[in-house]
């Protein structure tokens, strides 16, 4: 573990169950995610172009470090079918040391970055 690196939560809504259990077996499978949750049957109110909208969602949150966030939020970019997608990273505060120390060891060695995908800045 990095001096200083925390485990962090990444927020993300998807349009439904399927494509957000695809991308959440690629971070775990990657390395990049100890674990994702994935919580169907959200209901999202909100204003896109001018028009106030009501869709069902799946929210699925990310259990990672604080050093992996930004390949996590780069990887679940690439891997989005809305246009702006509501990905959050937020920091954790606290928590039962023996589960903060097993996302820790399941992140320890993530898949090395490709550098020829320019969606990942390293």
């Amino acid at each position: 573990m990095q001096q200083n690196d925390k485990a962090v939560l990444v927020y993300v809504t998807y349009p439904g169950v399927e494509a957000a259990e695809q991308t959440g077996a690629a971070l775990v499978d990657m390395g990049l995610a100890a674990c994702v949750n994935i919580l169907p049957g959200m209901v999202s109110i909100y204003v896109w172009e001018g028009a106030r909208q009501r869709d069902a969602e799946a929210v699925m949150i990310v259990k990672t470090r604080a050093t992996l966030a930004d390949r996590v939020v780069a990887e679940t970019l690439r891997r989005h079918s809305y246009e702006t997608p509501a990905v959050l990273v937020l920091p954790v505060e606290g928590g039962s040391p023996r589960y903060l120390d097993w996302i820790f060891g399941q992140t320890a060695n993530p898949a090395p970055v490709d550098p020829s995908d320019p969606s990942v800045s390293g």
